[in-house]
């Protein structure tokens, strides 16, 4: 009697995982009020970014997917074998404070909006509170119940594809902002683009990318072969999670640009302010899901930040890693997720405000971003390393085009910072 063949759902939902981890966190915290900002100071007329961003966020996870699963190596540890080592300790030291403020910002925003849902608890109350909780569930939790949750959380964000359908929209312009791009040649627009290319195309997440497949591919079997099978389901598990960050990013943009930028409100700094600038102009159901969504894609997002830090020091330095060790195993591994939690924590004592560390993230992610997605090229077209599963044609075109838009917001990063112009 034959087997009865799962439904084509569960088989895909089985597939996919790191890809669609990795796209949620691209949503973080920090992410939201950036897409908050774009759609409160400038309507719709950002929205046609989600469709330019999502083949270019494709292309270079996927190609550090396939680095990961052919190399059974993390991009760190594939660049310290291949690459001079002051390319690596540069990647290194860009990285560490790049993503210690991240985590910062991403765990400020999340103590400020469970504030705004709980007023009597201080926001820094619940800013320790997911920072001891986030730390026990990663150091605790076997690597797959981790993978699980995360995965399951990723359906919280669906709250956003809720939230701009509780307001009235105009879909002739909608359709009009998605598909003929609007530019304003002036600072604070260029600026905002920058900031959307900087939190969609994030460097952490190529280091993720590649050390979490190697992790997935090692629970799922003993002896890792890569074919044209697995490379096939992991390019389908990144595509969607490419896509499903974007159809989110879409969607804040869509309801902060008809929301608060008609009605008014063109300034908002982070994502409580989005969220209390949605109550009186959306409704209190728009205010609580929005405020949800930052909490999840907070809970999502930073064991993404702090893993990924994790993997490039520890193949860095040759220690014991992985999120399917236990703490003892691997204590290097999950000290430095504990001290990167708790440095993170530790920025909102000391002055530094969760928009300047959004700042100064972005132009840590710019500048790092145009030299590792070279290296990414590089590696995958290089038969030594990847054997047959060298870039296709389209690939290399993808990656070339997103080398040079980071590269020149990198410049324009780095000329508005000087001349303050």
């Amino acid at each position: 009697m034959s087997k009865k063949k799962p439904h084509p759902f569960l088989r895909f939902w089985k597939i996919i995982g790191p890809g669609l981890v990795t796209g949620a966190s691209d949503d973080d915290p920090s992410g939201i009020a950036t897409y908050s900002q774009a759609g409160a100071a400038y309507g719709l007329s950002t929205l046609w970014t989600s469709i330019v961003a999502f083949p270019l966020m494709a292309a270079i996870q996927q190609m550090c997917a396939r680095i990961g699963l052919v190399t059974s190596q993390g991009l760190t540890g594939t660049l310290k074998k291949h690459y001079p080592r002051p390319i690596l300790y540069l990647m290194l030291i860009f990285s560490f404070p790049a993503i210690v403020m991240n985590i910062g910002a991403d765990i400020a925003g999340m103590g400020a909006v469970g504030n705004l849902l709980f007023p009597r608890i201080d926001a820094g109350f619940f800013s320790v509170f997911f920072t001891l909780l986030l730390l026990g569930l990663i150091i605790y939790l076997p690597y797959q119940k981790i993978a699980a949750t995360l995965k399951y959380l990723c359906i919280v964000m669906l709250v956003y594809f809720i939230v701009p359908f509780l307001y009235k929209q105009d879909f002739e312009e909608i359709i009009t902002s998605t598909f003929i791009p609007t530019i304003h040649f002036n600072k604070a627009f260029l600026a905002i683009l920058v900031g959307i290319l900087g939190t969609t195309i994030s460097p952490y997440l190529f280091f993720w990318q590649a050390s979490v497949e190697v992790e997935e591919m090692k629970n799922k079997q003993k002896h890792i072969v890569v074919n044209k099978k697995i490379i096939h389901e992991m390019k389908q598990d990144v595509d969607f999670g490419m896509t499903f960050s974007g159809i989110v990013m879409f969607f804040i943009i869509l309801t902060t640009g008809t929301v608060l930028f008609k009605g008014g409100v063109h300034q908002i700094d982070t994502v409580e302010q989005a969220a209390m600038a949605l109550k009186p102009l959306a409704g209190n159901l728009a205010y609580l899901l929005f405020a949800i969504g930052v909490i999840g894609t907070g809970l999502i997002a930073i064991p993404v930040l702090s893993g990924s830090l994790s993997y490039i020091f520890t193949e860095t330095f040759g220690w014991e890693q992985g999120l399917d060790k236990k703490f003892h195993e691997a204590k290097g591994f999950y000290i430095i997720i504990a001290i990167s939690l708790l440095l993170g924590l530790s920025l909102n004592y000391i002055g530094i405000s969760p928009i300047k560390a959004l700042i100064y993230t972005a132009i840590l992610y710019g500048l790092t971003a145009p030299v590792l997605i070279a290296i990414i090229l590089h590696i995958s077209n290089n038969e030594k390393v990847m054997g047959k599963f060298t870039n296709s044609i389209l690939s290399n075109i993808l990656g070339v085009a997103a080398f040079l838009i980071m590269g020149i917001s990198a410049g324009l990063l780095v000329y508005f910072q000087i001349t303050g112009t």
